[in-house]
């Protein structure tokens, strides 16, 4: 059996760790080819060598110098990782970023920012490729001109959601597509929670940007804690079911995250000084505004709110407020939501 065969039908052993590995390839004599192993379905093998040329997935053993150290750290670490585009970068200072896959407009617009911000800091942004707040850090990640890394709860060739195809193979042009599951592996719901492991495996730390307490967000946070790695959360209204679970996670010792830098003053000393100059205000751009607009946001403050309540905060027409909330909403400043309500977009 030569070396590309034993290495495709070791990525396809079920549960297979690193430390089973090791084990093995040790009684072995250190002969990859001859660990003995419970044959998995040859043709599978056969089908896999040839996607894994035809793809240029690689195979990384948890025995190869490119396995990430950090995701070897934690317990029952996969013996396997199916990976696509830049390797290397499995071993660089990455920040594990999740949350609600039906974000705000606000929570999508702070994971893009801070995204971009963690990026041109140095960080690799990783997540799962979720759609909502995973997508929307990815590609602030990209806008920022820096790394991420995908982590498939799939094989790595099948998309999950569909909708984020396009995503995807900009991740795998500029960062990486991750999996232990073989190709084939269909989104199961038990493949999810494995996916978030590796998530807060593979990161320094991992930030929560909204969520409920039955996300699934959670879970990764709580993979992270029992790694030994630090939690960021960011708070929202009390009001808002997206916010609960931040919120817990607050009150059970997660640091409270208001600004990019907060998570940079805890990991920051990880990258060179000089990559911590940006701030998510200055790179969120957008013009000056009149007094008028700046009295109107002033009023909206930070809980959605109705144009009959800003005319009554404001003294303004209703008529001017609403041709301001458009001109507001197309520079990224508002968002519209149901039930008439605007929301402002930090």
């Amino acid at each position: 059996m030569d070396n590309a065969h034993a290495r495709a039908k070791l990525a396809r052993t079920p549960g297979l760790t690193a430390d089973a590995l090791e084990a093995l390839i040790a009684a072995a004599g250190g002969d990859l080819a001859q660990v003995p192993l419970t044959a998995p379905d040859e043709r599978a093998v056969a089908s896999d060598l040839e996607w894994l040329e035809r793809s240029g997935t690689v195979i990384v053993l948890s025995t190869d110098p490119g396995y990430p150290p950090l995701l070897r750290q934690t317990a029952g670490a996969p013996a396997a990782l199916y990976a696509q585009g830049s390797i290397s970068l499995l071993a660089s200072p990455q920040l594990a970023m999740v949350g609600s896959r039906s974000p705000t407009p606000a929570g999508r617009s702070t994971a893009r920012e801070f995204a971009a911000w963690f990026a041109r800091a140095g960080f690799t942004v990783t997540s799962g490729l979720a759609a909502g707040i995973d997508a929307a850090s990815h590609e602030g990640a990209l806008k920022g001109d820096g790394a991420t890394i995908a982590v498939f709860g799939t094989g790595l060739d099948r998309v999950y959601p569909s909708a984020n195809h396009a995503l995807a193979e900009r991740i795998r042009e500029h960062g990486a597509l991750v999996s232990e599951l073989p190709p084939g592996a269909a989104p199961l719901p038990e493949n999810f929670p494995r996916r978030n492991r590796i998530i807060a495996g593979l990161s320094l730390g991992t930030l929560v940007v909204e969520a409920t307490t039955r996300s699934g967000s959670l879970s990764t946070a709580r993979h992270a804690l029992e790694a030994g790695r630090e939690v960021f959360a960011i708070p929202g209204s009390i009001h808002s079911p997206l916010s609960r679970g931040c919120h817990q996670l607050i009150r059970n010792g997660a640091k409270l995250v208001e600004e990019a830098r907060d998570v940079t003053e805890e990991l920051g000393f990880l990258l060179p000084k000089e990559r911590l100059t940006v701030t998510p205000e200055s790179a969120s751009g957008g013009r000056e505004l009149d007094k008028e607009y700046e009295m109107l946001l002033d009023a909206l403050g930070f809980e959605p709110a109705t144009i009959d309540r800003l005319v009554a905060r404001t003294a303004l027409p209703s008529e001017s407020i609403a041709s301001m909330l458009l001109i507001l909403e197309l520079d990224g400043r508002v968002a519209a939501l149901p039930g008439g309500r605007y929301g402002r977009i930090p």
